[in-house]
């Protein structure tokens, strides 16, 4: 056994102030479920399939259910996904001009399954013959298929640019291409008013479901009472435009750069242990569905050391604590 201090570095975890994930070594992760259902909606809706007896076009990204996400340790990259997605589809046939719709159902895409062995079910709504319904499900499947074959590359390389970072042993071997690769991963981190600095950020998305109104979570965020009950401790809130606020004894700051009353709030975000003076900028959107709203949360520039930090703050001091006080003072 090594001596007190003589350890193989590898093994010891700093948490250094510009966020650096030395030599790839420790485990990061990193949720792409936002970012995959919005590439799954660009790759898949707008697919148009004829031949000589009809035309068909997937209209709509009904409705798409699953998670991925992405880790990195020692160098390497690990991927989780599964998904599940259903689709709509119109039509019409050339002869006699009838229109047609259906639906297409994607199900269990998933590290454990090729592209090709995915199941793709076809259905239809309207209209009683089979002409359109064969033709999406021989070509129109084809090209499903396809598209998810053209996400599951996105996910590997488009959305894992900015996870592996350049080693020593790539710098003494290549150094022209890593510093192309560090100018490409590093990206400006705001230092509030007084200017940037290159530190590794990533984005954060997530997304959580309230019994609420748009107007009751709205309010939440922005009135300083509830501020209050929800984060159990005292709040400084000026909720305008370049307002301050001040959350969870201090351990929360930032600033307000835009407020539409009941449907969005940016603002600049820090939490007190993340590199000094550097703020993330965080997004809610208050999204309406049937008895309940969906916040949804897009971050960016946050530090790639505070991520998941950051995660737990939100997932445990705001989303947990604020459905306990909705249920407190629901009538």
């Amino acid at each position: 056994m090594a001596k007190w201090g003589q350890g193989d570095l590898r093994w010891i975890v700093e948490d250094r102030e510009d966020g650096t994930n030395v030599n790839n070594w420790h485990w990061t992760k990193r949720d792409a479920t936002r970012w995959s259902q919005g590439k799954l909606r660009d790759l898949l809706v707008g697919i148009v399939v004829e031949n000589e007896a009809g035309h068909v076009e997937i209209s709509e990204l009904k409705q798409v259910e699953g998670q991925a996400s992405c880790s990195s340790c020692k160098g390497k990259l690990i991927f989780f996904y599964e998904w599940n997605i259903r689709l709509s589809w119109i039509g019409n046939v050339k002869e006699s001009g009838a229109k047609h719709k259906g639906l297409i159902e994607t199900l269990n895409l998933s590290e454990e399954n090729e592209v090709d062995d995915t199941e793709v079910n076809v259905s239809k709504k309207k209209g009683d013959v089979d002409i359109l319904k064969d033709l999406i499900k021989t070509a129109g499947t084809a090209r499903v298929r396809e598209a998810l074959g053209d996400y599951l590359k996105a996910l590997k390389t488009e959305f894992t640019m900015e996870m592996i970072l350049p080693t020593k042993a790539m710098a003494s071997q290549e150094p022209t291409a890593e510093r192309k690769l560090s100018e490409n991963t590093l990206q400006v981190c705001p230092l509030g008013p007084w200017g940037g600095g290159k530190i590794p950020t990533v984005a954060l998305y997530m997304t959580e479901l309230f019994d609420a109104t748009t107007e009751q979570l709205y309010s939440v965020f922005t009135v300083k009472d509830l501020v209050q009950k929800f984060s159990k401790s005292p709040a400084v809130l000026e909720a305008e435009k370049g307002g301050k606020f001040l959350m969870f004894d201090g351990n929360i700051t930032g600033e307000y750069t835009e407020l539409v009353i009941d449907k969005k709030i940016i603002m600049k975000w820090r939490y007190r242990n993340c590199p000094e003076e550097r703020y993330a900028t965080v997004a809610l959107s208050f999204v309406p569905t049937p008895g309940q709203t969906e916040l949804q949360l897009d971050g960016t520039g946050v530090p790639v050391c505070k991520e998941e930090s950051m995660k737990f703050c939100w997932q445990k001091q705001h989303f947990e604590e604020i459905k306990g006080l909705l249920q407190l003072t629901q009538p």
